[in-house]
């Protein structure tokens, strides 16, 4: 199976990488800045030609979310005119896209699990931006995969499992948000996951029910907090630092952007479309900061 996944150093895209290397059916191309800009696409359709993929991967977002508040135009840019130029590249040349989206695309007032037909109401520009996206992807290539992923964390990159890390050596005590919920994402999870779902599409060919949006999200909910206590009890179980940590309130911790006080997506499409099911929480925490330890 070849597969063309869109930039090199997120999360997901490096987990994808990593993936791919220990899976032998998998021939995986991957490009980012300069040589492949969303923005053009002359050099997405020249990219998208010469792999000849058999799924376009599109995990490449503008995700700065504070500094989307006062950068609407170029978050704009790229995560809806740039997703709406992958996905046109790939239906141009008859290739079924996986792209991925966000939480975010959500208010956060409701009760329960978010499930994929509920209203959207994004909070933020990032938010909005990619709901944009979604919108973008779906007008442009009838064969998408939309998938909405939260709180994503992996061994390297930018993440809240790393600032917890990186503050919990300089202090002795923590102040995390406790009244934001949410499902963490491990970013392999979500690499093995998209490979589970490539190769259904590979295999049975294009189905109609492939096609929207679709839940992709850790198993277990948790808040801010209550992740970081979590994250110090495992890194107390290792033999390593671990510090006290306070819950205050989001009101107590303002920021430029907006974020939803309920995160949790509902994964039973997952499942019953693509037969995916998402490991427990504390099992990829504890492969995450294994493989920190491991790290120099």
């Amino acid at each position: 199976m070849r597969l063309y996944v869109v930039g090199t150093q997120g999360q997901v895209a490096r987990s994808l990488r990593e993936a791919a290397a220990v899976n032998p059916d998998i021939v995986i191309s991957c490009d980012g800045r300069p040589n492949l800009d969303v923005l053009r696409p002359d050099l997405v359709e020249k990219a998208l030609r010469a792999s000849s993929p058999d799924v376009v991967i599109n995990p490449a977002a503008y995700t700065a979310v504070d500094r989307a508040e006062i950068e609407p135009e170029l978050a704009f840019a790229v995560n809806c005119e740039g997703a709406g130029n992958v996905a046109a590249a790939a239906a141009m040349l008859g290739i079924p896209i996986i792209h991925l989206s966000t939480d975010y695309v959500f208010d956060g007032m409701k009760k329960g699990r978010y499930v994929e037909t509920d209203a959207v109401a994004p909070r933020s520009v990032y938010g909005r931006s990619k709901l944009a996206g979604e919108y973008a992807v779906a007008a442009a290539n009838d064969r998408h995969v939309i998938l909405r992923t939260s709180w994503v964390y992996a061994p390297f990159g930018s993440n809240f499992v790393r600032t917890i890390l990186r503050l919990s050596a300089e202090r002795d005590r923590l102040t995390v948000v406790d009244d934001q919920i949410g499902c963490p994402t491990f970013a392999p999870d979500i690499a093995a996951a998209i490979l589970t779902v490539a190769r259904k599409i590979k295999c049975s060919g294009w189905e109609r029910e492939f096609a929207g949006i679709t839940h992709l999200a850790g198993l277990d909910e948790i808040t801010w907090c209550d992740f970081a206590r979590l994250i110090m009890n495992v890194r107390k179980k290792q033999g390593r630092r671990s510090v006290g940590v306070d819950a205050i309130s989001t009101a107590a911790y303002p920021t430029a952007a907006a974020r939803p006080a309920n995160s949790r997506l509902c994964c039973d499409r997952l499942a019953a479309v693509f037969d995916v099911h998402m490991p427990p929480l504390a099992l990829s925490l504890e492969n995450c900061l294994e493989r920190l330890l491991e790290t120099p």
